[in-house]
């Protein structure tokens, strides 16, 4: 399994970024969970293989996960500083074995 994540870096509060991630083949679902300094891993959004899709509360409105289980993207729009956080895109198979983890990507949110 070959999870490879870009995008992120630094906005402003109020601005945009976007996250994408490609998986190998075979996924039924994709997303990201974050972590910020000091906090618990949260799942934020996942794309299921059916097309359905979940947001955690925080981001319901200014967040939205888009593409197929080979490759989303994550739009995240009107970002407050609490959305600064280690990015990390994850992926589910139907051998159960999963989430498997890609590598990190940094958001940081400026007031």
């Amino acid at each position: 399994v070959q999870l490879q994540a870009s995008g992120g870096g630094l906005a402003q509060a109020g601005g945009t970024l976007r996250v994408s991630c490609t998986a190998s083949g075979g996924a039924s679902a994709i997303g990201w969970y974050r972590q910020a300094p000091g906090k618990g891993r949260e799942l934020v959004a996942t794309l299921s293989l059916g097309g359905s899709t979940y947001y955690t509360d925080s981001v319901k409105g200014r967040f939205t996960i888009s593409g197929t289980t080979s490759g989303v993207t994550l739009q995240m729009d009107r970002l407050k500083p609490e959305d600064t956080a280690t990015y990390y895109c994850v992926a589910w198979y139907p051998s159960g074995s999963g989430p498997h983890w890609g590598k990190g990507t940094l958001v940081t949110v400026s007031s």
